[in-house]
């Protein structure tokens, strides 16, 4: 039997072994949670270290929203037989005198054909001049002409008819079955209509966004709210752009989980639990459900609310700490929302960085007592 002194001695020489290799700088998956906890403001560093519960949950779950401005929704829809900058009309013209202004010699009507509607909105009428067409009818411009030809012929008769031609139109590109230039038609003239019209959305639906671009201005929706939202299925306007596309947010996982990865959103919304999940999970030999962590910017309004403050300016950096041990900790976890750019980074357990010390000084745990028996033999 070994000497007790002797084992003793062994054992050691096994713990000095160990520091030695831990103090060389093991390789691990990044900070453990007491060089997490160093960075906070408590401890002269520039991060705000926050436990997550119910109250964190309900001022960081703000996100930015989408939606169209109220120019984009109070548009009020066009008729079918509204006239707008590009189409083509056709204006007949009866006088009641023998040698009238427009009217050839003996011949009743004259007929203007094809006059297109130019880019202001305007058509010319020879003694009438410029008249405003775009946003009227043909009854409405009809009315228009014959006052202002009233003042050179008495009693004129007008007549205003569409006729085919290059008329109102928008362009719906990206995800969508058939991009192109669809004109305004009495059964496209709603955003969901014209979509549908292009052979509806490609993208899996609950990651498309729908943009409408008019002029200088832009506004985006979720394509799922088109339809939760009627408000939303806003009326196009001539030379909108309809742009569909996928959602762009991402967020990204490091440390100990099932893979490390830059990962996009799968949803209009991701918590906590479902962004974990979507990398495989904590890591069964590795991670330490103490120490899961949320590394994001939050603009000044939301970092003062968090921590209580009016003195903060700019940008904060915050961190948000999740126990899923805890008996709520999961719940917490379930509803703390994912935002785009977040970086979630779960810890390692503590006797993972042991157990590699291990490994590294002796090569398994088991060879730990033939270790010690060598070295108790040497002496």
């Amino acid at each position: 039997m070994i000497p007790l002194n002797k084992r003793l001695a062994g054992r050691v020489l096994l713990f000095a072994a160990v520091l030695i290799v831990s103090s060389c700088g093991l390789p691990r998956s990044g900070p453990n949670k007491s060089e997490i906890f160093s960075g906070s403001v408590l401890e002269d560093g520039d991060a705000f270290v926050l436990t997550v519960d119910d109250r964190v949950n309900r001022i960081a779950a703000v996100a930015p929203a989408l939606g169209f401005a109220d120019s984009f929704k109070n548009a009020g829809i066009l008729g079918s037989d509204t006239i707008a900058p590009g189409d083509v009309i056709g204006i007949t013209i009866w006088e009641n005198v023998d040698d009238g202004l427009l009217v050839p010699s003996g011949q009743n009507a004259t007929v203007l054909d094809e006059v297109q509607v130019d880019g202001q909105g305007f058509v010319f009428i020879p003694y009438a001049g410029r008249i405003r067409a775009a946003g009227n009818n043909p009854e409405a411009l009809r009315r228009l002409i014959t006052e202002r030809l009233e003042e050179q012929t008495p009693e004129p008769q007008v007549q205003v008819r569409r006729l085919a031609g290059d008329g109102a139109s928008v362009s719906v590109l990206g995800g969508v079955g058939a991009q192109g230039v669809y004109p305004i038609e009495r059964p496209t003239r709603t955003l969901s209509a014209m979509l549908a019209r292009a052979g509806g959305v490609r993208i899996e639906p609950e990651i498309a966004q729908v943009t409408v671009v008019r002029g200088e201005a832009r506004g985006s929706v979720w394509f799922e709210d088109l339809h939760e939202m009627p408000g939303l299925d806003i009326a196009l306007r001539n030379n909108d752009r309809i742009i569909v596309e996928e959602d762009t947010r991402s967020f990204t996982a490091l440390g100990a989980t099932g893979a490390q990865n830059r990962v996009q959103f799968q949803s209009k919304s991701i918590s906590a639990i479902e962004a974990i999940a979507q990398v495989g999970g904590l890591s069964a030999n590795a991670a330490d459900p103490t120490g899961v962590f949320v590394f994001r910017n939050e603009p000044q309004e939301i970092a003062s609310q968090l921590v209580g403050r009016d003195d903060l300016i700019g940008t904060q950096r915050v961190i948000y700490v999740l126990d899923l041990t805890k008996p709520n900790g999961v719940f917490m976890a379930r509803d703390f929302a994912i935002r785009d750019g977040d970086t979630v980074y779960v810890t390692e357990a503590p006797f993972v960085q042991f157990n590699k010390a291990i490994a590294a000084a002796f090569g398994s745990l088991q060879q730990i007592d033939a270790a010690a028996s060598i070295g108790n033999g040497l002496n």
